[in-house]
């Protein structure tokens, strides 16, 4: 039996997921995620990206950020009818994220049609797929719980684990039955003789996070390794420094009269920023100023994370589930609905914290908010989360002074901010950590994944020096043979 492993995304870059494994010749997918970046660049990779969907046995998505499950409906619209394995938090959440871009690229293709009728140009540019796309992708997610196993195929079993990242997030653990490895070896009760176990570990969260869980570490020990390197060469602040650095930043601006604008990833960091505010707030350590979430895809969202309990860790339950508290609904918390919810808000005087998203300020409303308020010195931008390379979060984290938003230049005159604490991703030594808790008896390999180049020669050094020494940095497209 042949396997070869190979990548079609985040090989040494960070989004576009989509990582094959083929098992003599027949191809499984785990994730089916967008690039982001420079537009032009991303949407050129976007739609360059092609794979045969007739022989395409099955779909694993690990969880539902768009750089993990964005082009799904791309698969559905090009013919693939299989299946599609996910959690059920990540199942409802991709459902929002997908529909919500359809509704973007939908949005966009009219404004480019409208401004080149305006010019007497010709129109080109479609959307990638639409909502009915996204419906039929629907259609296809069997919902598969944390740590119970089912044959995606008759000799592949697949079982998810928590990773700690979002909502819904899985490491994926794949067995492929009847190898006759070299590598094979009995092991009981877990990966046995003539099995080879694959491990992806999707975006890996951190320990001791708010609102869900540690990642898991008593998944099947793995003989090969798929492991994101996000954080491969930097390291975050604890969570008390986190708390420290937002309850300073919102006293600040509250005391110049100044806006607060968080951009942030509608999914998870949104509903993490809601539930340490609310703390603050309970503690009296910053002011009860108003609190706007707005975007119509973090409403959403949150009405996800309230259904799925199941994924909340022990002091969300016992700080607000156990005494009817709702820990995504407090005080002077609004989510905005309509566009001119958002509009009106650029009229309103500060103090206020407006929490919108693009995660990286390439889309969405929080434009908006950047082009009404980053000029202005009383107000404040704060990063909270990773942004990758070419986008107008990273310009602005980097320190640039002037900045292009929607065509037009601005002059960054807001105070920036950054609390690195909040990232969803495990740094290094977190990972190194998490690695050392899991079973690696069998771990003949690691593939480094989802990391920009930097970062990725960094970590693979860092593990070295920690015995881990068949380290492999993934290249765009090159098989690796395996079994």
């Amino acid at each position: 039996m042949g396997i070869i492993l190979y990548s079609l995304g985040a090989a040494e870059e960070v989004t576009g997921s989509k990582h094959i494994f083929e098992i003599d010749g027949r191809p499984f997918m785990v994730d089916c995620g967008a690039f982001q970046g420079k537009r032009r660049e991303a949407d050129e990779k976007n739609r360059s990206f092609s794979i045969t969907v007739d022989k395409l046995e099955a779909v694993i998505l690990t969880h539902a950020h768009y750089d993990h499950c964005g082009l799904l409906p791309v698969l559905a619209k090009n013919g693939y009818t299989g299946n599609i394995y996910a959690t059920p938090a990540s199942r409802d959440i991709a459902n929002l994220v997908m529909m919500d871009s359809a509704r973007i690229q939908a949005h966009d293709a009219e404004f480019l049609r409208k401004r080149a009728a305006r010019k007497g140009e010709k129109f080109s540019w479609q959307p990638l797929f639409t909502e009915h796309d996204c419906v039929a992708t629907a259609n296809q997610i069997v919902s598969v719980s944390y740590n119970r196993k089912m044959y995606i195929a008759p000799d592949v079993e697949l079982e998810f684990f928590d990773a700690g990242h979002i909502l819904g997030s899985a490491m994926a653990s794949v067995t492929i039955k009847g190898i006759h490895s070299r590598f094979a070896a009995p092991h009981p009760g877990k990966c046995g003789v003539d099995e080879l176990c694959i491990l992806y570990s999707g975006d890996l969260g951190r320990k001791n996070q708010p609102i869900i869980r540690s990642p898991a570490t008593n998944m099947p020990p793995p003989d090969y390794l798929f492991l994101e390197s996000t954080y491969g060469n930097r390291k975050h602040n604890d969570r008390a420094f986190a708390m420290h650095e937002l309850e300073r930043i919102v006293n600040a601006a509250a005391k110049k009269g100044g806006k607060i604008i968080i951009p942030s990833f509608a999914i998870e960091r949104a509903q993490e920023l809601v539930f340490y505010l609310h703390l603050l707030v309970d503690q009296k350590k910053i002011p009860n100023i108003p609190i706007y979430v707005d975007s119509p895809m973090a409403t959403n969202a949150t009405a996800v994370f309230r259904v799925h309990q199941e994924c909340y860790d022990d002091e969300v339950h016992e700080a607000f589930l156990k005494h009817h508290k709702n820990p995504f609904g407090f005080g002077e918390l609004r989510f905005t609905a309509s566009v001119d919810e958002s509009k009106a808000l650029n009229a309103l005087p500060g103090p206020m914290i407006i929490i919108s998203a693009d995660g990286m300020c390439e889309a969405g409303r929080v434009l908006h908010h950047l082009a009404n308020n980053i000029s202005n010195p009383d107000n404040t931008v704060l990063i909270v989360g990773y942004m990758a390379e070419n986008t107008l979060g990273r310009r602005i984290r980097d320190g640039e002074k002037d900045v292009k938003i929607m065509g037009d230049w601005y002059k960054v005159n807001a105070t920036v901010e950054q609390i690195d604490a909040f990232s969803a991703h495990a740094d290094y030594t977190e990972m190194a950590e998490w690695l050392s808790a899991v079973d690696t008896s069998r771990l003949k390999q690691i593939f480094l994944v989802h990391g920009e180049k930097d970062a990725q020669a960094a970590f693979q050094t860092y593990l070295s020096e920690r015995g881990y020494n068949n380290v492999t940095i993934v290249k765009y497209g090159e098989t690796y043979e395996i079994g």
